[in-house]
Formats: structure tokens, C-alpha cells, sequence
């Protein structure tokens, strides 16, 4: 099952480290990037890989890593530190295309067996919108490979990069840039055959207005999201959840389908559904 929230934790911070199995997030990533300052990297690659390696993971949620960026020189010694410690999977940020995750996947190929641990069990989830070129990108995910196991993108470093103030509006809504590299996310997960994962709500306090943005990404078709903070992550999994109603509604669409295989529109409720319709059903019915 794809998790529904996914909770940024710095890697250098051993109290926010210690409350990740208690946060109630489906995965949590622990951050070697934008959180760790530089004079701080290696404790907290120490640090990371000693919570991997000591973990009671029944009680944990899935435990990723968000590695340094492949071109800043710092990527080897992060992978180097928490691949032996087995880590879900490996957040990659700023990559420019599906060129960079198979690059990652042949260093996480070289690191497992190293490590004596399986083969492909390392997943990747790209940061697949913080560059400009990556926009230019995206298409190319459906060649990634094996390893890829979603897709998501970020506000905050693409405008940067690009020279503006900032991803949002005075309002707080997104800006036309960071609402095209948002619909392309979703185009190119779904052209990818994996799931996308909104970006982080930015503020923490505003639960109310979390609450509406996750439930536009999954009405807009994000089935996860990502958390900035632990208070964040109840609303995330309720909305992220499909209800008692939307799960028996799913089932009665996949019900009616079964039981006439050769039509191709059917009736239920007084409403007309056809092939996306059972589409969509089963997905909620996979919970991906």
C-alpha cells in the first residue's frame, strides 16, 4: 500500500529523530539535505544510520532517506552511511529526469551487494520538479526502472531556481509555474504507472486550510502527501483514506462490471459509468 503521509524529519535532530515511531506518518524521511546544515552532514549521516540499524521496524513506519542532491558531491557518502542500515527507500532531490534515477538505481545496486541485502529492495521516490530542466523531464519516468515507486515535486526550489520571490501568492496559493509542475507530476506518475505525492502544506498551524488542500490533491488524484510536522499527519491519512462509503460504492462498480464483462457502459444509481469509472474503483479497492 502507498503511504498516505509522509513526514520530513532532519537528520541531525535526535529528538525529532526519537518521535518518528509515535508521529503516526506511513513513512518518514529522514533528511541528510535542505535541513542539515553543512558543518553538521556527517553526524547526521551517523546519526540516520544508527536509528536505521536499531529501529524495532514492526513499531516504525517505513523508514526513507533523502540523500544530498546527485551533483553536489555528497550523494555517495549519504548512500554509503544508510544503504548497509536498509532503508525503505531513497528520496532524491533535484533530479533532472529519469537519467538521474537510474544512475541512483546503479549506485543502490553496488551498495545492497556490498551490503549483502537484496537487490532492488532500495526504492526511489524523485523530487521530480526542483530543477528547470526537470519540467523538460518528466515524460521520461516510464523508463526508471524497477525502483521507482512514485513521484513528487516541490514549491520551493523550482521558483528559486528560475530567480522568483517565492512558489505561492500573497494569498497563498500556488503560482502559475508551481501549478504547472504540479499537474505535470500527476500526468507523468500516471504516464509513469506510479503514484503521485502531493508536496507539503507549508503552514504547520493552519490545519484547516491542510485539510483542504489534501482533500483537493486527492480529489485532483494524489493518493499521498507529504508532512512538515507531526501535527499534520492525522489530517493527511483521514483525508488521504477512502470512507466506508466510497470503499462500498468501489466494490459495487467492480460487482456490476464482473458480473457483465462484455459491456462497456453500465447503469448504477441512476448515473452512466464506464471504463475510467471502473478504473478508478479498483484503485481505491488497491489502495494505490
Amino acid at each position: 500500500m502507498t503511504p498516505r503521509s509522509w513526514l520530513f524529519i532532519p537528520g541531525d535532530s535526535p529528538a525529532k529523530i526519537a518521535k518518528a515511531a509515535g508521529s503516526g506518518a506511513d513513512a518518514v524521511i529522514f533528511d541528510l539535505e535542505d535541513s542539515v546544515a553543512l558543518p553538521r552532514k556527517d553526524e547526521a549521516r551517523s546519526l540516520v544510520a544508527t536509528t536505521l540499524n536499531h529501529a524495532e521496524r514492526a513499531n516504525f513506519p517505513q523508514l526513507w532517506v533523502r540523500i544530498n542532491p546527485l551533483t553536489s558531491g555528497f550523494a555517495l557518502g549519504d548512500l554509503a552511511a544508510v544503504v548497509p542500515a536498509g532503508p525503505a527507500g531513497i528520496v532524491l532531490p533535484k533530479p533532472d529526469s529519469a537519467t538521474d534515477v537510474i544512475k541512483l538505481s546503479h549506485y543502490l545496486d553496488a551498495f545492497e551487494a556490498t551490503a549483502n541485502i537484496s537487490h532492488g529492495s532500495t526504492k526511489i521516490l524523485p523530487i521530480a520538479t526542483e530543477t528547470p530542466a526537470s519540467l523538460f523531464g518528466l515524460a521520461s519516468y516510464g523508463t526508471a526502472g524497477p525502483r521507482l515507486i512514485g513521484l513528487t515535486w516541490g514549491a520551493e526550489d523550482l521558483p528559486a531556481a528560475i530567480g522568483a520571490s517565492s512558489g505561492r501568492t500573497d494569498d497563498g496559493t500556488l503560482t502559475d509555474l508551481c501549478r504547472l509542475a504540479r499537474s505535470l507530476c500527476l500526468a507523468a506518475a500516471a504516464n509513469a504507472g506510479v503514484p503521485a505525492i502531493d508536496t507539503v502544506y507549508p503552514d504547520f498551524r493552519d490545519l484547516a486550510g491542510l485539510r483542504m488542500s489534501a482533500t483537493a490533491a486527492r480529489r485532483e488524484g494524489f493518493v499521498g502527501m507529504m508532512a512538515i510536522h507531526p501535527s499534520q499527519v492525522l489530517v493527511i491519512n483521514q483525508v488521504m483514506t477512502p470512507s466506508d462509503d466510497e470503499i462500498a460504492f468501489a466494490r459495487r462498480i467492480v460487482d456490476l462490471f464482473a458480473a457483465d464483462p462484455g459491456a462497456g457502459v453500465l447503469a448504477l444509481d441512476g448515473k452512466m459509468l464506464d471504463q475510467p469509472h471502473l478504473k478508478q474503483a479498483r484503485r481505491i479497492l488497491s489502495g494505490k
